[in-house]
């Protein structure tokens, strides 16, 4: 049987609708995989604390249990409650975020094992992107984030492309124009000592 593409939802991207954004959120709470918008590209992701949809997105990316997807929160206070954040870790994502970051932090109780590396840190994103960030307000806690890409290949740009590379995986794509994927910068923040971890979109350049 042919794999059937998934439903294609266009939201403003400026301005997000609200009742279009409760769909997404019903999806996600239902146990649903969706493809979404971020500042760095198109993302898959699923409720944080959906380990069904957790373990189908590390079989969709064909990704080892040992490299844990990082995921979006809000802002950061909503930061604090999935992480250890010292003051300097702090400043910094203050004055960062939100924006095109993934920082390493210690993990807090609240984050699910299978997201944990052996050290118990976890990659955190406060993406500069009105859909992403108003989803995980309107769904009450983080969602998962991982390129919509194979291994080895640049994430999608546009939500076709999305929704034709994983068809038969996802539930829905949001439709929120072309968005050149170009990676965040990687940033540990691990007891307040900053290092560089990768070298994306944002400036890194007040951690040398």
């Amino acid at each position: 049987m042919k794999a059937k593409l998934p439903p294609i939802l266009k939201i403003n991207p400026d301005n997000p609708q609200e009742r279009l954004l409760r769909q997404v959120v019903d999806t996600l709470l239902a146990g649903g995989l969706i493809g979404y918008p971020t500042d760095t590209g198109y993302a898959l992701g699923c409720d944080l604390y959906n380990l069904k949809g957790i373990s189908r997105l590390y079989q969709i990316k064909r990704r080892p249990l040992s490299k844990p997807f990082s995921f979006i929160c809000a802002d950061l206070k909503n930061i604090s409650e999935y992480a250890r954040v010292g003051n300097y870790a702090y400043k910094t994502m203050k004055r960062l975020l939100p924006g095109p970051y993934t920082f390493i932090l210690e993990a807090s109780r609240q984050v699910p094992k299978i997201l944990q590396t052996r050290r118990n840190t976890v990659g955190i994103r406060v993406p500069n992107h009105p859909i992403c960030l108003a989803l995980v307000q309107m769904l009450g806690h983080p969602i998962i984030s991982t390129g919509a890409n194979l291994a080895g290949s640049l994430a999608e740009s546009d939500p076709i492309s999305v929704a034709e590379l994983f068809k038969g995986h996802l539930d829905l794509v949001i439709d929120a124009g072309i968005i050149p994927p170009r990676p965040s910068s990687v940033i540990s923040l691990i007891d307040d000592v900053p290092e560089v971890i990768r070298v994306g979109q944002g400036d890194v350049s007040m951690f040398a």
